[in-house]
């Protein structure tokens, strides 16, 4: 998967090369809006529908687009369509995160990409790449923070989970390794991983649970609520990587 970081400036040319992209090739793209509030998701359906009405109108006007969020009823029908190559542009929350392998789907989009955590954004970016064709992940910014914009070279320059997730414990410390950067999410404390070489233990242990064992839930094994807060698919996901 080729990373590219698309500053505000860029973001028409973007669209243009991916729409030219879905017509020659007959490709798919997935188009992630930022969580606005976990404990509003009222807002976030209403930011994610105006962004999909935009790029509608606007945008893709002679392509097909649909829209997914935490209160779509239809989802799962929505994500066949997609995956059935009548949709060619999934616009979605990140709730697609996990879970979803459609190989023709070869772009992705990341709006706001500042907002989300190196965990999460690695993720996202793995719903790509899952078949033969080149694909790519495009991260939207309108940030001009120096510090933001060089944890966002670095996930672009570095496809590996281990290393996303032991850059981001260097920059950010052991809390909220898998929160998304947004006001609201609560503080959740993790252990001290101090060194490459648990890091890179654990990833392997998990892989050879999970080769041994594909039913294999990490989760189920813990709290939910303590499974919810530190979100632990994406452990599983950086391990499977």
């Amino acid at each position: 998967v080729k990373t590219f970081l698309v500053p505000n400036s860029k973001k028409s040319q973007c669209y243009q090369w991916i729409k030219t992209e879905i017509k020659k090739n007959h490709v798919q793209s997935y188009i992630v809006c930022p969580f606005i509030e976990e404990s509003d998701i009222n807002l976030e359906v209403k930011a994610a529908t105006q962004e999909f009405e935009f790029l509608s109108q606007n945008i893709f006007p002679d392509l097909k687009l649909a829209l997914i969020h935490g209160k779509t009823k239809n989802s799962q029908d929505l994500i066949e369509k997609f995956k059935n190559k009548k949709i060619d542009i999934l616009v979605t929350t990140p709730i697609i995160e996990v879970g979803i392998d459609i190989p023709n789907s070869t772009i992705m989009i990341i709006q706001s990409a500042e907002r989300f955590g190196l965990a999460q954004l690695h993720q996202l970016r793995g719903r790509v790449g899952r078949g033969s064709t080149q694909s790519y992940c495009y991260l939207f910014t309108q940030s001009i923070d120096p510090k933001t914009l060089n944890r966002l070279k670095f996930f672009q320059q570095h496809p590996s989970g281990s290393d996303i997730a032991e850059y981001d414990l260097s920059l950010r410390g052991p809390g909220e390794i898998f929160s998304e950067l947004q006001h609201g999410h609560p503080s959740l404390k993790l252990a001290d991983l101090q060194n490459s070489q648990l890091i890179e233990t654990s990833q392997q242990i998990l892989k050879d649970i999970t080769r041994q064992n594909p039913k294999f839930n990490l989760s189920q094994l813990l709290n939910p609520h303590l499974s919810k807060q530190l979100k632990i698919s994406s452990l599983t996901s950086l391990a499977q990587n």
